[in-house]
């Protein structure tokens, strides 16, 4: 538990504020764990509270539709994606599936995957689901320990990396990881300094979340929507390949006749499986970035947001239902400027794919070894546009913002604060990311065991062994993250909220704001 007993000067002089020591940060507001810090007057900026502020109009979004021609086209390609998938689907259940169930060994199809292999991602979902409970829970028991050891085992881990790389002679890799590496251990200090200031946000995150159910609930709903999702996408994978890849039962009824054309104009091909499994990836990536986004944007807006602005529900001041309010803005008036950051992020997955298979395809080494880096490169770029759409999300969510006026706020706000104000948020997230792979990695292995055990007709040379624990280790992979980004959306919400309207923490909650201006002092005044 962070321990709060040190003294905070106001920037403007007076005595110090004290906190109590090992005593836990209670968000609703229950106990007076700190005298009223009283902000100085305002020295620039939108420091101060001013007439509108003190109505909170800027935490009323305006009821209109913003970027309604993406709104449009994701609901378009969801809708192809279900065409796509019920016409697949039909085929293949009214052939019984093509065999296979739980534990089966010798039924199924041996061409391509059948429904065994469903079963089995089912059931991944469901473990990585359980993992990633546990995972939250040791992290709120243990913050700090947790958060070092991630620390130093990412680091580790990349230089494990670039060490194995160089062993192998993958040149081109070992550079890449031995530059990431040299960046990590420079950057350690920083980091660890920073983690008793990370950790104190990450439990005052938690315990908010404690008294905000809600959103508990969210992540809950968010990660059975994801699990849903990815089970749907896997049926109707499976299903695809067995409909439309030549040799299977469903196409020799069809191939080489007038009724090749029966169920519509795609034609039993390798082009046509890879043209419909390229389009559902799509079309699977593009949802679940913007059902994970929904979430964060739904507790961003409600809960946390409403915390930030409103105090605890204790005082009265906070609206009815405000998940409720927050997931309702963010499924239709919001749902455009979601789906708009969502696709940037796709589109960038789908690139570096595209780059991977043509680096393990590729018989020329020089061509391998440029699309390596090219995929790395897109890699950095995609996860910081990620990053950087959190905090896009979050301004849409607390005021009702366009994807590019958030986007340009966002960018506002991150020059503002520089590089090194974003340690602490960075360190959260690399805890969570860092847990998400040891879910997914625990998933996949899972998911070998369960392989071995049954040895299903289609594996029975292993030759699908690999892409089925990819599908396992991403599921796991997302099951994590989808708890932990309504946990993490706390942190950044109210890193926003400080860069926002700083005067509402310092008035709501003097010692969490003093720990933050004693690491920050830039943070007692508001953006420009």
């Amino acid at each position: 538990m962070a321990d709060y007993n040190q003294q905070y000067y106001p920037p403007q002089g007076g005595p110090p504020q004290i906190y109590p020591a090992n005593s836990q940060y209670n968000p609703g507001g229950s106990e007076p764990y700190a005298q009223q810090y009283q902000p100085p007057p305002p020295q620039g900026g939108n420091y101060g509270y001013s007439e509108k502020d003190q109505e909170y109009e800027r935490f009323k979004p305006k009821k209109r539709i913003n970027d309604p021609v993406f709104l449009v086209l994701f609901l378009a390609q969801l809708a192809g994606f279900a065409v796509v998938s019920g016409l697949a689907l039909s085929t293949w259940i009214s052939e019984g599936g093509l065999g296979g169930g739980v534990g089966g060994n010798s039924t199924g199809n041996s061409v391509t995957l059948n429904s065994h292999t469903a079963y089995l991602l089912l059931l991944v979902t469901g473990v990585g689901a359980l993992f990633s409970i546990i995972y939250l829970i040791l992290v709120r028991m243990f913050t700090s320990i947790i958060m070092k050891v991630t620390l130093i085992l990412s680091i580790a881990l990349n230089i494990a990396l670039a060490v194995y790389m160089w062993i192998t002679k993958y040149y081109s890799g070992a550079i890449i990881f031995t530059i990431i590496a040299i960046v990590s251990i420079l950057a350690f200090y920083g980091f660890w300094s920073r983690i008793p200031l990370a950790t104190m946000l990450l439990q005052v995150t938690m315990d908010v979340a404690n008294h905000h159910k809600s959103v508990y609930f969210v992540a809950i709903c968010g990660l059975i929507a994801q699990a849903g999702l990815a089970v749907w996408y896997v049926y109707t994978v499976t299903a695809t390949y067995a409909k439309w890849t030549p040799g299977n039962p469903s196409c020799t009824n069809y191939s080489g006749t007038a009724n090749a054309t029966i169920t519509g104009a795609t034609r039993c091909s390798s082009g046509a499986v890879a043209g419909l499994v390229f389009f559902e990836t799509f079309s699977f990536l593009w949802t679940s970035q913007v059902i994970g986004n929904i979430c964060l944007s739904t507790v961003a807006g409600g809960p946390f947001g409403a915390w930030y602005y409103f105090g605890p529900q204790e005082n009265g001041l906070m609206p009815k239902h405000p998940t409720r309010s927050a997931f309702i803005r963010a499924s239709t008036l919001s749902l455009g400027s979601i789906a708009f950051g969502s696709l940037i992020v796709t589109i960038l997955e789908l690139i570096k794919l595209l780059l991977n298979a043509a680096q393990n395809n590729s018989d020329d080494a020089f061509g391998a070894i440029l699309a390596c880096v090219a995929a790395c490169c897109v890699g950095c770029i995609e996860s910081m546009v990620e990053y950087f759409n959190r905090y896009a999300y979050i301004e849409i969510a607390l005021y009702g913002k366009p994807y590019i006026p958030a986007a340009r706020d966002t960018w506002r706000l991150f020059k503002d604060r520089g590089i090194d104000a974003l340690i602490n948020d960075s360190l959260v997230g690399i805890t969570l990311t860092f847990g998400g792979y040891i879910v997914g990695i625990l998933s996949a292995l899972f998911g070998y065991v369960y392989l071995r055990s049954t040895k299903p007709s289609y594996n029975s040379d292993g030759q699908y062994t690999a892409p089925v624990l990819l599908f396992a280790f991403i599921i796991g992979l997302q099951c994590l993250l989808t708890l932990g980004s309504a946990i993490e959306a706390g942190v950044s919400t109210i890193f926003v909220g400080l860069g926002e309207d700083p005067q509402v923490l310092a008035q709501r909650a003097p010692a969490l704001f003093g720990m933050i201006a004693q690491a920050y002092p830039h943070v007692v005044q508001g953006i420009v």
